[in-house]
């Protein structure tokens, strides 16, 4: 039985910490500004607009410190990550979950922080929050994204639905949901985070990415038989994409239909979630009703 950490109320305090890569305080306000409105108290931590010279918000030590002290602090009702990046991968072994599984509280982001969802789902059975973090805030494009987060964060349980694609195969399925950034699904195999796909909804998504290391990625998650038992499978966006100065020679959306034109299982391909403007907020370790037909994608949790 998957254990849900309990919803958020007007009150309950959100905490934003930077586990991985570095984030400026100023691109942070807007997040705090907007969570106030809506009636939380916000703390932020030292990761976040710290004087760090590299790519990471702080040391390893000090960004697993303050992480533990977020997961372990009962006046923290949830953790909205102010960015992912890279670095999760660097302290996650060393993170103590023993009071957390006690009493968990929604994890939410994305990116980098696919490792901490699959790592809680696998290990321990909680569920987490895939969704939108501090940044995400600033882009105006994106606020039907936001709202739907706000929803979320509150226990509402969201329907999504989508526009056809010619790659797509219908049916309908209900399952478990799992999955996130395919360079850490792939990253996490072999590890204690390693994800579990058999009889559950996989998604994918990436970022900035040469197309040859998605094909070799989509490989790796064949090989290890990642793509064997699952229900369905969404393919959301794969966003600023590269090619070599020898062309790969298949575009992203041919590169995936060949992964997937003989699966008897339903497959959705541009589905709303991604490193861009699109993200709906989507519970990893959730039961979802996925159903495609030729007119349309539904993605309704129950």
């Amino acid at each position: 039985m998957i254990q849900f950490p309990p919803y958020l109320k007007k009150g309950s305090t959100i905490g934003i910490t930077c586990p991985a890569g570095y984030m400026a305080l100023e691109k942070v306000q807007a997040c705090i500004h907007t969570l106030q409105s809506w009636g939380y108290h916000v703390v932020t931590g030292k990761t976040i607009g710290s004087d760090s010279s590299n790519y990471f918000s702080a040391p390893d030590e000090e960004r697993l410190n303050e992480l533990q002290h977020m997961l372990d602090d009962d006046s923290i009702d949830a953790i909205l990550f102010g960015r992912g990046g890279y670095g999760t991968g660097r302290i996650i072994d060393q993170i103590n979950f023993k009071k957390f599984r006690k009493q968990p509280k929604w994890l939410i982001g994305f990116s980098d922080i696919t490792l901490l969802h699959q790592h809680l789902l696998s290990k321990y059975k909680i569920a987490s929050l895939h969704a939108p973090m501090a940044a995400a805030f600033n882009n105006t494009d994106g606020v039907q994204y936001i709202e739907m987060l706000k929803e979320t964060m509150k226990g509402k349980k969201l329907t999504v639905t989508t526009e056809p694609h010619p790659f797509n195969l219908t049916g309908k399925v209900t399952g478990i949901l799992t999955g996130g950034n395919l360079s850490m699904l792939c990253h996490a195999t072999g590890s204690s985070s390693e994800i579990k796909t058999r009889d559950r909804i996989l998604f994918l998504e990436d970022v900035g990415e040469y197309i040859y290391n998605i094909d070799r990625m989509m490989y790796h998650l064949k090989r290890s038989g990642k793509l064997s038992g699952i229900k369905g499978l969404i393919l959301g966006e794969f966003t600023d994409l590269k090619d070599t100065e020898r062309p790969f020679g298949m575009q992203i959306d041919d590169l995936f239909h060949r992964f997937t034109q003989n699966l008897q299982i339903p497959v959705c391909f541009h589905f709303p979630v991604s490193h861009g403007t699109n993200n709906v907020p989507l519970k990893i370790g959730g039961t979802y009703q996925l159903q495609i037909t030729t007119k349309e994608v539904t993605l309704k949790e129950k």
